[in-house]
């Protein structure tokens, strides 16, 4: 019995800490849809004006899409390349692994403000000239997927005892190439999404990299969100939930198929 009002007092705590993030967020919701909000508690009216506004605005859709091809162009890019290093390590080098460890988090090491600064040096002028393109985001988003994708795909590929399968793949006549797309690959493939969704959940909202080396040359999301700041707060205010919505929406789906893979 005395476990029951410790447990009551653990629900009110945790609901009450959900509310206190909730609580900004909701009103500005309430904002986005309000005809006007000055001196009264609740709006004075509702509206979906501003959203309509937003969606129908060519350069919202234009940011909105570029964000979605770099994000995607970058995921892509790693999965090709990841996905052969990790089987790899993992089954001709397993003593690699705890080397991939360190090197995979080296993007983390440097913040993204001095990363930009050497990026623009060796990439804005010369042969490789990038700076202004999305060829330099999906390259640098690449990197900040890969230690996302790494961990994610490791751990799947541990539960699975790769080994184990690749001989008895090999007992019953298949080659190790073969062995590797038909039996290790769909055992990875809901890892494989999970660690997609939540990468590109984390890209979607990166700021720093496509500010300073594509700016408005290659207007992303963020940094439009950030061109907009000054527009009417009813507008920014619709443009950020619905920018919260698509990534939490993403963030959802990743953790249910990370539950059911469970």
């Amino acid at each position: 019995m005395s476990t029951k009002p410790a447990a009551l007092y653990h629900r009110i705590v945790v609901w009450a800490l959900f509310a206190m993030l909730l609580l900004p967020l909701l009103g500005t919701f309430l904002y986005s849809i309000s005809t006007s909000w000055s001196a009264t508690v609740l709006p004075d009216g509702l509206t979906l004006k501003w959203y309509i506004q937003l969606w129908t605005e060519p350069r919202f859709l234009n940011a909105f899409l570029q964000s979605i091809l770099v994000c995607v162009g970058a995921l892509l890019l790693a999965t090709v390349l990841i996905l052969p290093l990790l089987f790899v390590v993992h089954y001709h080098f397993p003593k690699l692994d705890g080397l991939m460890n360190v090197l995979i988090l080296l993007p983390f090491a440097v913040p993204p403000v001095v990363s930009s600064v050497g990026l623009l040096q060796l990439y804005g002028s010369g042969p490789l000239a990038m700076t202004g393109t999305p060829w330099i985001l999906v390259g640098c988003y690449f990197t900040i997927a890969l230690p996302f994708m790494y961990r994610a795909i490791t751990n799947n590929l541990l539960a699975i005892n790769i080994r184990d399968l690749m001989d008895a793949a090999h007992l019953l006549g298949a080659s190790t190439w073969k062995a590797a797309l038909l039996v290790i690959l769909p055992n990875l493939r809901k890892g494989l999404v999970v660690s997609l969704l939540l990468s590109f959940s984390f890209l979607f909202a990166e700021f720093v990299f496509a500010n300073l080396l594509v700016g408005t040359r290659y207007e992303t999301l963020q940094v439009y969100l950030n061109n907009m700041r000054n527009s009417s707060g009813h507008f920014s205010s619709a443009l950020v939930i619905s920018y919260f919505f698509f990534v939490l929406m993403f963030t959802w789906i990743a953790n249910r198929l990370n539950r059911d893979r469970g």
